[in-house]
């Protein structure tokens, strides 16, 4: 090749950088301005949802079903059942628990065009009084769900505490489209997991590849916030441990004294001593000790040879070590229950095969909270279905001795609510008979239901002074609930005073005998010397623009005083009632119901 040749070839070949420089200047400049115009991500049509004329001309409140109200008084938590559409529950629930839930599990519809979603599309209404059916199929399909999901997770993460964390179950039909809504709603930098459950185990011949997974999503609030040493599982979750020689170290599981790989000084014949037989490791194994420390563990009790005496040497792993360890988890679930299990369970509560369509089992939320909860935690699922979050919350409660409370939220399609997830933990709170005829224990704990409602006559944005007073007038409950004080103790026709319990509790007397007609007795006996009580705490409501029962109220707010106690007052500015309660240092005074209105306007702006 010549010189010039050479040359032209150089020249060439800076001409080609010269143009790929310049697309990548225009890719880069194009890549901004979309992120700057906010079209980088994930985009669809996002249909408006129609949720009846009541939401449109009016603000949402809950009221309480005291005819389903179970109470227990055994000192442990009292939950909280909704039956509403969850959008207006989550806006109430924006008031009383912005920044207090600990963690939120749902398990929302998985649009796979034959599971029954639907969507109330505003411009088909006449068409589709119900909904409109989403086939798979449907060109809006997705838009549909990401426009009902995106409305929804939004407030959820306002619900989250600064600790938070949400799991969300879904499967392969949405799973893509979810991932980049939460990096959107919760901030790409606070995810933290894609969990894969072995949902089932039986093999479908009628695919390609047969779907035995579902994925849960696992996001934080502000995931800089959590300590990774605070997100394990007991070493010994799932594992069932026993002590039936009595040894006195306790409780303990046989674990295989077996390892992998081929180590010579871990390979030795090891002697039965009840029977005299040699064990040699598996094929390709070896032992997990040498020979001096096998002979430690056999002196000290620790090696047990199978339930007869007479199979392969194994070591004794007790519960109190175990519980000294967390446990971390991988991103595979498999060692759990699976949605056969959840379906047998409800069968077996109900003694009925039809009950509810692929319930999750308990063992895969009481993981979730293993994983992520304390024991005084606050908990959501605002997809409650058939209600395993709340049973798997008081079964999880009885083993370790948490407090963890639960808040449901459920529509009452099919009855759904009242029939299904109200009944199944009814029966688990009071004890029940099961499909083979065993009397279940009661489990106790204590429930509170609310239905979603509507009041005054304008949305939040055109509120005028009329709605602001009957917003005041019906939105005891929701204080309340915001206060957790969820008993009425007093109520005239201008003030309600709640109570964090009934009046007529006193824990200081043994618990008496309930009696059930078509149940198990229920007897809690006498807890009041095991349980920890905690004190008395009251919540105060003047909701009358008229102040002429005020002075009464007032004397009552006095007589309660010694407990912590708040105290709502109508008002039409901040702090105007303050005088009148401040030589009491247990009083804290807040004015009703300019805040709630806030909130709601805060939310219907978005």
């Amino acid at each position: 090749m010549t010189i010039e040749e050479l040359h032209a070839q150089i020249d060439q070949l800076k001409a080609q950088n010269y143009q790929l420089s310049q697309q990548n200047e225009r890719l880069a400049f194009q890549l901004k301005r979309a992120a700057e115009e906010g079209r980088f991500g994930l985009h669809w049509l996002d249909v408006p949802e129609d949720f009846g004329p009541e939401a449109e001309n009016a603000l949402p409140i809950l009221k309480e079903v005291k005819e389903y109200a179970l109470h227990t008084p055994d000192g442990k938590p009292t939950h909280v059942l909704i039956e509403g559409e969850n959008y207006h529950a989550l806006q109430c629930l924006c008031y009383t628990h912005e920044g207090k839930i600990d963690v939120i599990y749902i398990d929302p519809p998985y649009n796979t065009g034959n599971d029954g979603f639907r969507y109330r599309d505003k411009r088909l209404l006449k068409e589709y009084p119900d909904g409109t059916p989403v086939p798979k199929e449907s060109p809006l399909r997705h838009s549909y769900w990401l426009s009902f999901m995106h409305k929804r997770l939004q407030l959820a993460q306002k619900l989250l505490s600064d600790k938070g964390v949400i799991f969300i179950s879904i499967d392969d039909n949405e799973v893509a489209q979810l991932k980049l809504l939460c990096d959107e709603v919760f901030e790409e930098r606070n995810f933290i997991i894609d969990v894969i459950w072995q949902s089932r185990k039986s093999v479908s011949n009628d695919t390609f590849i047969s779907l035995s997974h579902n994925h849960t999503l696992v996001l934080a609030k502000c995931l800089e916030t959590l300590r990774k040493d605070d997100f394990r599982v007991p070493a010994y979750t799932g594992e069932k441990f026993s002590n039936p020689d009595n040894d006195p170290r306790g409780s303990w599981v046989a674990d295989p004294f077996d390892a992998p790989n081929l180590r010579p000084n871990l390979t030795y014949g090891i002697v039965n001593p009840n029977t005299g037989k040699v064990f040699w490791p598996p094929k390709g194994r070896c032992w997990r000790t040498g020979e001096d420390e096998y002979r430690n563990f056999l002196a000290d009790n620790r090696i047990v040879f199978g339930k007869k005496g007479k199979t392969k040497p194994q070591l004794k792993r007790f519960l109190t070590e175990a519980e000294n360890k967390g446990g971390v988890l991988t991103s595979i679930w498999n060692d759990i229950e699976t949605t056969t299990n959840g379906t047998k369970l409800l069968q077996n509560i109900f003694k009925t095969d039809k009950v509810f369509n692929n319930p999750k089992p308990i063992g895969l939320v009481k993981r979730v909270f293993q994983l992520a909860s304390q024991k005084n935690s606050t908990v959501l699922d605002f997809f409650a279905g058939s209600g395993t979050t709340l049973h798997a919350t008081m079964a999880l409660n009885a083993e370790d001795g948490g407090q963890r409370q639960c808040i449901l939220v459920t529509n009452n399609e099919n009855n759904i609510c009242e029939e299904v997830c109200y009944e199944r933990n009814r029966r688990i709170m009071q004890g029940y008979t099961n499909a083979k005829g065993q009397v279940v224990a009661p489990l106790g704990n204590s429930l509170n239901y609310y239905r979603v409602g509507f009041v005054g006559k304008n949305h939040a944005q055109r509120a005028n002074d009329e709605d602001l007073l009957t917003l005041a007038h019906h939105a005891g409950e929701l204080l309340a609930l915001a206060e957790n004080t969820l008993y009425e103790i007093v109520s005239t026709d201008a003030y309600q005073i709640f109570s964090n319990y009934p009046a007529d509790f006193d824990p200081t007397q043994p618990i008496p005998t309930a009696q059930s007609d078509t149940e198990p007795t229920l007897d809690f006996g006498d807890v009041s010397t095991a349980v920890a009580f905690s004190p008395r705490s009251y919540t105060g409501i003047y909701f009358q623009e008229d102040l002429g029962a005020f002075e009464m109220f007032c004397a009552l707010i006095r007589e309660y005083s010694k407990e912590e106690t708040s105290v709502y007052v109508f008002s039409w500015s901040e702090g105007e009632f303050d005088e009148y309660f401040e030589p009491q240092p247990n009083v804290r005074v807040k004015s009703i119901p300019e805040p709630i209105l806030k909130i709601y306007r805060s939310i219907n702006q978005n």
